[in-house]
């Protein structure tokens, strides 16, 4: 329980604010979003535990302190603000009045920009998919047969971006005709910063023992973390609309949702839960695969949240379930 304080006290100041904004509807409110959030990222605190268990202790901390604080305001209230400003051309300062002041027209601004953000984040997350299980290199499998194949594709050089491009082309393809440049322009942008904020990461920690080196590593594996949850969250941000237009609860009840899945990604860290169930990272690459799909699935047919959040869900439970009956074999075999 310890890992999981500061994200109770968060949650309790939280529904506390959300009551006396809201009453006891704003209540009901941000407990949903909340319970949504943690619903659809779990996968996300099982990526983010792989990457972070690599990182320094402090810059572990920084991803609690600093990282919730981008994830809060910059995530889940600037960015779509910035997004509605750039597809409106208005200035932030009125979208964020609109916001306050006009709800409703804010959510219909933010929800005409689906194709745009589904484009963005299934384009990055379809990359972590992709590079994960291209790897040449990766000798752990769960769906072997599969997965073997995979990663002798791995070999190609930088196959994982253009399968991306090519996934890409054929999603644009059944958007009417305005819409497909705007995909395309976004679903590269996403290409564009994942290559690039993964290239620098390397460089950098190949670099580890220089002067200032594993610094600037944790900086970037700091960095890509942040990109990652943008990506994972820009979906349960438009979501969010659905439930409710008031930004003030939208953005109470998905800060609850957030420091829980940030407190479990330190916890899945501190309690080497990666190291004793084998299969939980790749089930979380799957279900990283699976949502990159139905984003782009998104752009030209509306997918329910529910049917997101149950898929990542399933494989999740089916690679635990994976990972206990193997500890079980292994146990057995040393007996």
């Amino acid at each position: 329980m310890r890992h999981f304080t500061s994200s109770i006290l968060v949650a309790l100041l939280g529904l506390t604010a959300a009551y006396f904004w809201g009453g006891p509807n704003g209540l009901l409110m941000a407990s949903i979003l909340g319970l949504m959030e943690m619903s659809l990222s779990f996968d996300n605190a099982v990526v983010n535990a792989t990457v972070l268990k690599n990182m320094s202790v402090v810059w572990q901390q920084r991803f609690l302190t600093w990282g919730m604080v981008i994830a809060v305001f910059g995530v889940r209230f600037l960015l779509p603000v910035m997004i509605v400003a750039v597809v409106t051309g208005q200035s932030l300062q009125a979208v964020t009045l609109m916001a306050l002041q006009n709800p409703d027209e804010y959510a219909h601004n933010v929800q005409s920009s689906h194709v745009q953000i589904s484009a963005f984040g299934g384009m990055y997350l379809l990359l972590v998919f992709l590079s994960f299980f291209f790897e040449e290199n990766k000798s752990l499998h769960w769906l072997v047969w599969v997965e073997r194949r995979l990663a002798q594709l791995g070999k190609l050089e930088s196959i994982e971006v253009a399968t991306a491009l090519c996934i890409l082309l054929f999603a644009q393809y059944f958007l009417p005709p305005g819409q497909k440049l705007v995909a395309i322009i976004s679903g590269i942008v996403g290409i564009i910063l994942y290559v690039v904020v993964k290239s620098v990461s390397s460089l950098f920690q190949d670099n580890g023992q220089a002067e200032g080196g594993a610094h600037r590593a944790g900086l970037m594996s700091f960095l890509y973390l942040e990109v990652l949850d943008t990506s994972f969250s820009l979906d349960g941000v438009i979501g969010a609309f659905a439930i409710t237009r008031d930004v003030v609860l939208i953005l109470l009840g998905l800060t609850i949702g957030a420091m829980f899945v940030r407190s479990l990604t330190v916890f899945l860290v501190r309690e080497k839960m990666l190291d004793e169930y084998l299969y939980l990272e790749h089930g979380a690459h799957y279900a990283i695969g699976a949502l990159a799909a139905l984003m782009l699935t998104d752009m030209s047919l509306h997918v329910p949240e529910w049917i997101t959040g149950l898929t990542g869900f399933l494989f999740i439970v089916f690679s635990l379930w994976s990972s206990v009956r193997a500890n079980k074999r292994s146990r057995g075999a040393a007996v």
